[in-house]
């Protein structure tokens, strides 16, 4: 949980990470027709191979298996069909990554236009509750920087047109978003990617490398980031991960607001609507893989 800057609480401790209620069919309405429509080997192979995407070496089918909660005997058989199709390709130590077919047909598929129609309702039903604007990020191979694809302002917001903030971008350690792409990378890589330095926009960005790291430890334990006053001056924003079945960072979704009107006594609710934001976005992106992603998300 944050504290010192951002207050503390066990208001903001209990909402951290995305769970489903118990008995949860979707807000977006009544998944069961859907539900039975859906080919459970399907939804198994889609499993394998967005865990496969997360492995650049390759995976074997036991590692696999594991990481998606299939048996071995399931998974290879899973795996033979799609290396077969040219979905993964399998080297000779019985490695399988993804496969030429997977890449020939990813060429041909525009990466946003898509879901940004499925998102937008859901993010404008944000911005209206809320009052403020709202912004949904994907992050860019090889994950070090992210796009903002869609964005939506409630009826606080005078003179900013959404149109100008879609393809913005802001240095990740300043920004709420920024932090939890950072939060997904390994200290490792955080030092590798870095400066010891970094850059001050405002008398309160973290400029300080191992203080920054610190505050990633925390984002990844909360689930959630916030910034105040880092990026802008007078400026709040709080960021949430969306999460595929293998957890895996597929977005972000992010409420800014200036601090005169947005003070720290509405982040618990903020948060709390945003969690439910993120569960719509979970069923409009993978209806019918509901449990799966609940269970990767925490």
């Amino acid at each position: 949980m944050l504290s010192g800057r951002y207050g503390s609480g066990t208001a903001l401790s209990r909402i951290g990470q995305l769970h489903f209620p118990a008995g949860w069919k979707g807000v977006i309405g009544s998944m069961s027709e859907a539900d039975g429509l859906t080919n459970k080997s399907v939804v198994k192979g889609v499993q394998l191979l967005r865990e496969l995407a997360r492995h650049d070496s390759g995976a074997t089918v036991t590692d696999l298996a594991k990481a998606v909660g299939l048996s071995r005997p399931t998974a290879f058989r899973l795996l033979n069909s799609l290396e077969q199709t040219g979905f993964v390709d399998r080297d000779e130590d019985s490695k399988y990554t993804l496969g030429w077919e997977f890449a020939r047909l990813a060429r041909r598929a525009d990466p946003y236009s898509g879901l940004v129609a499925r998102v937008q309702p859901v993010l404008d039903d944000l911005a209206e509750t809320l009052r403020e604007t709202v912004t949904l990020s994907v992050p860019t191979p090889p994950g070090r920087d992210l796009d903002l694809i869609a964005a939506s302002k409630g009826d606080h917001v005078v003179g900013v047109s959404v149109g100008t903030l879609v393809g913005q971008k802001w240095p990740l350690h300043a920004s709420s978003s920024g932090k939890i792409l950072l939060a997904e990378l390994t200290p490792e890589e955080l030092a590798e990617f870095l400066p010891k330095r970094l850059e001050a926009l405002t008398r309160d960005t973290i400029v300080d490398r191992d203080v920054l790291l610190r505050e990633l430890q925390q984002v990844r334990e909360q689930g959630y980031s916030i910034i105040d006053n880092e990026l802008e001056e007078g400026l709040i924003s709080l960021s949430r991960p969306v999460r595929d079945s293998a957890g895996g960072l597929v977005a972000v979704v992010t409420v800014d607001a200036p601090r005169y009107r947005f003070g720290r006594n509405r982040f618990p609710e903020a948060l709390q609507q945003m969690q439910g934001a993120v569960v719509q976005l979970v069923e409009l992106m993978w209806p019918g893989e509901r449990e799966a992603v609940a269970e990767a998300a925490g």
